[in-house]
C-alpha cells in the first residue's frame, strides 16, 4: 500500500513538473480573448470608457463595392519618354565596372533574413526610388549606362516598397470612399522599361510597416474601431479573390487600452503568386507603437497605463496565427528595444520614473528574468541586442553605455558601464567586439545639473572586455542644430566592414559667432548651411580608427533648405557609391569619391 501511495505521489510530481515545462516553453493557449459574435464586439466597443466617434448612417452610402472594383483598375504605368539627363565626366576610364555580378549594399535591417520596406531599393543592377510620388526605375550599373528606364504612378500616397527578383511590391495609401486604405500593388519588372501590373491587395486602415521573408510579405495596417450609426465597420481585405470582411469571431481583443480601440491587421501573401487569397490576423487593442519581427514571429507593442502590452503572432511560409500576449513595465523606444534570441524575447523599456528596465520573456510572453531600475533619473536613448549581449544608452549629463549579459535568460547580469560625453540614438554592430553609436555630443550646463546637446557625434566602442567598455574613437559634426536622419531612421545608415565604409546623411548647422559678442552660450542653435553625406573610413587596422574620407552634396548653387536635394539614402554597387535625394542620384568612386555622374529623377 505504501509503495502504491509513493508511486502515485511520484506520478503527480512528474505530471506537475511536465505541466510547468509545458507552460514555460510556449505550449499554453494565449490568454487574449476572441469575440463569440458581432453583437458582442459592438457591445464591447460601445461600453468602453474610450468610445470611438459615432458617424451618421449616411456615411454608409460611400460603401460601394463597384466603386472599389473600378478603383482597383485605375493603376497606371508611365514609361519614360525622353533621354535621361546625365551629367559628369565623359570618360569612365577610371571606373572598374566590368564586374558581371558586383557586390552591392542591402537595406540596413535589424534582423538578417527579414527585409524591411524602404523608399530606396537596389538589386545590384537597378535602383528603385520613391521620387516625387512616383516609383522611378533606374539602370544604375555599370555607371556609364546609368539611365532612368521607367516610372510607375499610383493613386494615393506612396509609402515604401520591396524588390524581390523581378517582382516589385509597392505600398501606398488612398481614400477611395472616405475611408483610408492601404494598397499593396505588385509589378512584374522583368522588363524594367515596361513594368507590368500583376495584382493588388487592399486593407482597411493606414499603412504601418511591413517585412519580407523569402518570398512572403507581411504587411500591417491600422484602422480605428468606429461606430457608424449602430454598426462597427470591421476590417475588409480585398484581392483578386474578392472581398473578405474579417468576422468578429476571428478577432482577438484586449481590455488594455489607453486612448481608443484600433484594429491592427496583419496580412501575408507570396509576391510571386498572382491571384491568391492573402492570409490575415486581426487584433482589437490600443495603438501599436512598434513592432519587432524575427524569422518566426511578429511582436506588436502598444502602451497601456505606462506599461507595454505585447502580442506575439507566429508566422511562417505566409501563414499567420495568434500565439501569445503579455505585459511589462515601461514603454519602448522603437523596434531596437526588442529582440528574439534562442526562443526568448528580450525588451528594454523606460518607466515613468525615468528608469530603464530589461525583461526576458518566454514564448508565452511570461517574464522569466529581468533587471529593473537601471540609471535612475536618466532617459534611455537607444538599445540594441546582439546575440547574448544587450547594450543600452541612457543620458542626463553623460552617456552611460551599459553592457548586459543575457546568456542566462533567468538571470541577466549587468557587466560594465562606460561614461562619455554625449549620447547615442542608434547603435550598430561593427563586429562581435565593437559597436558604432550615432547621436549627439553634449556640454554640461552652467549649474552642472544637465547637459546641452550639440552637433552629431559618431562613436566607435570597444566592448571586447564587457566589464570595461571603451570609446576607441569619435567624430563630431557641426554645431547645435546639426541633425541626421540616422538618429530616427536606421535605414539611412550605410555600413560595410569589408569596405571599411560608413556613410551618414547629415544636415550641418553652424553658429554665427558674431551674433554673440560675449561668447556663444551652450544653448545657442546654428543655422543649416549644408546638407549631404559624410563618408568615413572606419577600421581597426588604422591609427585613427574613424576618419572622414570626404563629403558629397546634391545642394549646389541652391539653398541648403531645398529638401528636394537632401540626401536621404546611400548605397554602393561594385566600386560606385550612389547617393539618393528626391531630385537626383549622384555617382562617386568609392576609391577617392571623385564624381562620375548625376542622374536627374524629377521630370
Amino acid at each position: 500500500m505504501k509503495k502504491a501511495i509513493v508511486a502515485i505521489l511520484i506520478l503527480i510530481s512528474t505530471l506537475s513538473a511536465f505541466a510547468v515545462l509545458w507552460v514555460q516553453f510556449g505550449h499554453s493557449s494565449p490568454s487574449l480573448k476572441k469575440f463569440s459574435s458581432y453583437l458582442e464586439l459592438r457591445a464591447f466597443i460601445e461600453e468602453r470608457p474610450y468610445q470611438p466617434r459615432r458617424y451618421p448612417t449616411t456615411y454608409l452610402s460611400f460603401w460601394n463595392p463597384n466603386y472599389l472594383q473600378n478603383f482597383l483598375r485605375t493603376m497606371s504605368i508611365l514609361p519614360y519618354r525622353e533621354s535621361p539627363y546625365l551629367t559628369g565626366p565623359e570618360s569612365f576610364v577610371n571606373i572598374q565596372s566590368t564586374d558581371v555580378n558586383p557586390q552591392f549594399s542591402d537595406t540596413n535591417v535589424q534582423v538578417e533574413g527579414v527585409d524591411e520596406a524602404d523608399s530606396v531599393k537596389t538589386d545590384g543592377e537597378y535602383i528603385y526610388v520613391v521620387s516625387n510620388q512616383q516609383i522611378v526605375i533606374v539602370r544604375a550599373y555599370p555607371p556609364e549606362e546609368a539611365a532612368v528606364l521607367s516610372r510607375i504612378t499610383v493613386n494615393g500616397t506612396l509609402k515604401q516598397m520591396f524588390i524581390n527578383g523581378d517582382r516589385l511590391v509597392v505600398f501606398h495609401e488612398y481614400t477611395p470612399y472616405s475611408q483610408l486604405m492601404t494598397f499593396i500593388s505588385v509589378y512584374d519588372v522583368s522588363d524594367r522599361q515596361n513594368p507590368e501590373f500583376k495584382t493588388q491587395i487592399s486593407v482597411d486602415g493606414y499603412y504601418f510597416t511591413s517585412r519580407m521573408i523569402n518570398d512572403y510579405v507581411y504587411a500591417i495596417a491600422k484602422k480605428q474601431a468606429v461606430v457608424i450609426g449602430d454598426a462597427v465597420t470591421l476590417p475588409t481585405i480585398s484581392s483578386a479573390k474578392g472581398q473578405r470582411v474579417v468576422p468578429a469571431t476571428d478577432i482577438h481583443y484586449t481590455d488594455a487600452v489607453d486612448y481608443g480601440y484600433v484594429f491592427t491587421t496583419v496580412v501575408s501573401f507570396n509576391v510571386k503568386e498572382d491571384g491568391q487569397q492573402p492570409t490575415d490576423e486581426t487584433v482589437l487593442s490600443g495603438y501599436t507603437t512598434s513592432i519587432y519581427a524575427s524569422m518566426d514571429n511578429i511582436y506588436l507593442a502598444m502602451t497601456h497605463d505606462g506599461n507595454t502590452v505585447l502580442h506575439r503572432i507566429q508566422i511562417g511560409n505566409g501563414q499567420i496565427s495568434y500565439a501569445a500576449d503579455g505585459e511589462v513595465s515601461g514603454t519602448v523606444l522603437n523596434q531596437f528595444s526588442m529582440d528574439e534570441y534562442q526562443a526568448y524575447f528580450r525588451i528594454a523599456t523606460m518607466s515613468s520614473t525615468t528608469r530603464t528596465n530589461v525583461y526576458i520573456l518566454n514564448m508565452n510572453l511570461d517574464v522569466v528574468g529581468k533587471i529593473e531600475g537601471i540609471a535612475p533619473g536618466e532617459t534611455m536613448h537607444s538599445a540594441r541586442f546582439i546575440g547574448p549581449t544587450g547594450y543600452l544608452v541612457t543620458f542626463r549629463k553623460t552617456d552611460p553605455l551599459f553592457v548586459i549579459n543575457l546568456m542566462n535568460p533567468f538571470n541577466p547580469v549587468m557587466l560594465g558601464e562606460l561614461k562619455v560625453s554625449g549620447y547615442s540614438d542608434y547603435l550598430h554592430p561593427y563586429d562581435e567586439n565593437h559597436v558604432i553609436g550615432v547621436g549627439k555630443e553634449t556640454v554640461p550646463s552652467d549649474d552642472d545639473t544637465f547637459s546641452w546637446y550639440q552637433g552629431v557625434k559618431i562613436s566607435f566602442f570597444d566592448v571586447a572586455n564587457v566589464s570595461d567598455p571603451k570609446e576607441l574613437a569619435k567624430y563630431e559634426i557641426g554645431d547645435r542644430g546639426t541633425d541626421s536622419p540616422v538618429l530616427t531612421d536606421h535605414k539611412a545608415f550605410l555600413f560595410d566592414s569589408d569596405k571599411n565604409l560608413l556613410v551618414l546623411p547629415v544636415s550641418v548647422a553652424v553658429i554665427d559667432e558674431s551674433k554673440y559678442p560675449y561668447g556663444v552660450p551652450e544653448w545657442a542653435y546654428g543655422e543649416i548651411v549644408w546638407q549631404g553625406a559624410y563618408v568615413f573610413e572606419i577600421s581597426l587596422a588604422t591609427e585613427e580608427k574613424l576618419a572622414l574620407k570626404g563629403t558629397i552634396t546634391h545642394v549646389e548653387g541652391t539653398s541648403a533648405w531645398d529638401t528636394s536635394r537632401h540626401i536621404s539614402r546611400a548605397l554602393y554597387i561594385g566600386n560606385v557609391l550612389y547617393t539618393v535625394s528626391n531630385a537626383q542620384i549622384k555617382m562617386n568612386s568609392l576609391t577617392d569619391l571623385s564624381e562620375i555622374g548625376v542622374l536627374t529623377l524629377i521630370e
